[in-house]
């Protein structure tokens, strides 16, 4: 048996740090966004995932189409009245801890559609973590966003602002939207018997 002269002994190929710097560099570098385009800035959302962009370089190339399988919302477009509570749902669905990035001035403030068909703003659903402005957004505008909720993750300003605040939105659709029913406690699937 060797004996133990300190860390002195050990290899060069020796890396020591917190547990939790650890896990926060973990979850900023393993984005997976859900697919939640809209309008017309998904399309500036789809060129970010382009070869022009490579949004692959922050390892998060593929835009998960099951919101089981996604932690980052990018809502790129208008928000109809109509469509809140299924922003909601697959908002609901995604694993924790999950992110929101509001992209385009029409997600973040309604915009120019200042009607009552239009939400104004998706933090009313919602809560948003960064916002992207622009009509629409550039990509670029989309990866300084994506760059701050990096650097957001890894202060930890974010987990402990959830921590205050009880965890998610708090918002419940049952009562502050319009039109809201709760979903079916077996859900129907189209061509199959009920």
């Amino acid at each position: 048996m060797t004996e133990w002269n300190g860390i002195e002994s050990l290899s060069n190929n020796f890396l020591t740090g917190k547990l939790e710097d650890f896990v926060k560099w973990t979850r900023e570098h393993s984005m997976w966004p859900a697919t939640f385009g809209l309008a017309c800035c998904a399309i500036e959302m789809m060129a970010a995932g382009a070869a022009d962009f490579d949004l692959s370089r922050f390892g998060m190339e593929v835009f998960r189409p099951s919101p089981r399988q996604a932690d980052l919302m990018i809502v790129a477009g208008r928000v109809s009245q109509k469509m809140a509570p299924v922003l909601r749902q697959v908002y609901d669905q995604m694993v924790e801890p999950k992110w929101v990035i509001s992209m385009g001035v029409c997600a973040s403030t309604g915009g120019m559609f200042n009607n009552y068909a239009i939400v104004q703003g998706v933090d009313e659903v919602v809560p948003v973590d960064v916002y992207a402005p622009g009509c629409p957004p550039s990509p670029q505008t989309l990866m300084h966003a994506i760059l701050t909720l990096h650097a957001k993750i890894r202060s930890g300003e974010l987990m402990r602002r959830r921590e205050r605040s009880g965890g998610g939105a708090g918002i419940d659709l049952a009562t502050e939207v319009p039109g809201w029913t709760q979903p079916l406690e077996r859900p129907v699937h189209i061509g199959t018997p009920r």
